[in-house]
């Protein structure tokens, strides 16, 4: 699963991600077709995977998927 399936897994938007954690709603769209992966404080860790209502290990390998895919994409 990558970072859009993740999201859509949860019952999320872009808008929901962005509004519940302070980011812009392009940076999350970044992380759905892989262009960038999340880069959080620590501190902001534990709320991330309380929307995404996932585990950091899911997150971690939904991050490679889609940063997968995006490097397949563009090569």
């Amino acid at each position: 699963m990558d970072m859009k399936g993740l999201r859509e897994k949860a019952g999320l938007r872009t808008v929901d991600v962005a509004s519940k954690l302070g980011i812009a709603e392009s940076t999350v769209r970044n992380w759905d077709i892989g262009r960038h992966t999340p880069r959080l404080p620590i501190e902001d860790i534990p709320k991330f995977l309380e929307v995404y209502q996932c585990t950091l290990e899911e997150v971690i390998e939904a991050a490679k998927e889609s940063k997968r895919k995006f490097d397949a994409s563009h090569s």
